[in-house]
């Protein structure tokens, strides 16, 4: 058993995997910009601050159709390296999960089908990051489609792609009450923590007088993680966040909005590269949330291919479902070396392509 795909899942603060097996699911990826990624030195999810405004719809249209329609390649790092967009795919080739873009609120459109949540692009979240109206907007539109996706769905995986998020969720963790500064992750080993302590304790002096959990998450958050609440919220079965310390910052929203049953019913699933993060504390947010985390125990050092090596250096990590997908794959029989096989299948056909 020790070497059977399963294992490869580290649990921890509850169990989740077995309720992943054999289920009827739909990944739903749920996309938005803001304008903290344009901040210089904030994230590396995009060859430059201007370009991570095509990140998200890049991400979508790869993982829908294997082929980028709004820029020339997949989102790549400064140094080069492949959006998780990669990996994402390649677990749910494994797993064939129809998936559904939302639009939380991108300022590039995916040339692809895609569900409009109502939503507009996020501001810096030093002068406010969404107006109220659009956050009730967004949460509304977001119960509906979860509701809706219950009627055919037993369980409901949720990723996103939002440059900056880690910066946003940390603001939304710390307004929310926990000790959560320096703590989220990064794209990048160098996690520039001093200058995202400086843009969320700023931002969190301008917060002002709010009355509910959705107000601060308008204030100081993004688009993406109301749009995640409101899913969950409307989908009412299982859920899981498939994400590092962003979707931590989701389900510390879901719990503030909607208490403790609807955390009962959600796991964050990520990388082993976020939990291990030596730069952040993912588990340590997770506990004091209280979720339960399902990490996928996955190895690239022995790729042939330098650009996945390097996630083992603690670069990327993690995003657009990665973990949450690849741990999915784990729970349904895929082991690691299955899926660094079909992640470098289709990273081959980017770099014969290019």
């Amino acid at each position: 058993m020790t070497n059977s795909p399963i294992a490869m899942i580290k649990e921890y603060f509850g169990y989740f995997a077995d309720r992943l097996r054999n289920k009827k699911a739909t990944f739903v990826l749920v996309i938005a910009t803001t304008d903290v990624s344009l901040i210089p030195g904030i994230t590396i999810a995009g060859a430059s601050p201007e370009f991570t405004h095509f990140t998200p719809a890049a991400d979508a249209e790869f993982l829908v159709t294997g082929r980028v329609y709004s820029m020339n390649s997949i989102p790549v790092s400064p140094t080069g390296l492949p959006s998780p967009v990669v990996l994402a795919r390649a677990a749910n080739e494994l797993l064939n999960f129809p998936v559904l873009v939302a639009d939380a609120g991108s300022r590039v459109k995916p040339r692809i089908p895609l569900i409009d949540l109502g939503g507009e692009p996020g501001k810096d979240i030093r002068v406010g990051a969404v107006r109220k109206e659009v956050a009730e907007e967004v949460l509304r539109r977001s119960e509906l489609l979860g509701k809706e996706l219950s009627k055919e769905t037993d369980l409901l995986l949720i990723g996103e792609s939002v440059p900056g998020g880690t910066t946003t969720a940390m603001a939304l963790l710390q307004a929310l009450g926990y000790d959560a500064l320096g703590k989220t992750s990064s794209a990048s080993p160098d996690n520039p923590k001093d200058l995202k302590v400086r843009i969320v304790n700023e931002a969190l002096r301008n917060l002002g007088n709010v009355s509910s959990p959705l107000e601060v998450a308008a204030k100081v958050s993004d688009p993406m993680l109301i749009a995640v609440a409101g899913l969950v919220n409307g989908f009412r079965k299982d859920v899981l966040l498939c994400g590092g310390t962003q979707m931590i910052a989701a389900a510390a929203l879901i719990k503030a909005m909607y208490g403790n049953e609807a955390l009962s019913r959600i796991a964050i699933g990520t990388t082993r590269w976020v939990v291990e993060d030596p730069t952040a504390d993912a588990l340590g947010l997770a506990k004091q949330v209280g979720v339960r985390v399902l990490s996928a125990q996955l190895e690239f050092s022995k790729s042939r291919y330098e650009g996945l090596r390097m996630y083992d250096k603690y670069y990327v990590k993690e995003g657009v479902g990665a973990g949450g997908l690849a741990v999915t794959a784990m729970a349904n029989g895929y082991d690691k070396d299955v899926i660094l096989a079909k992640t470098e299948e289709i990273y081959s056909g980017l770099v014969n392509r290019a």
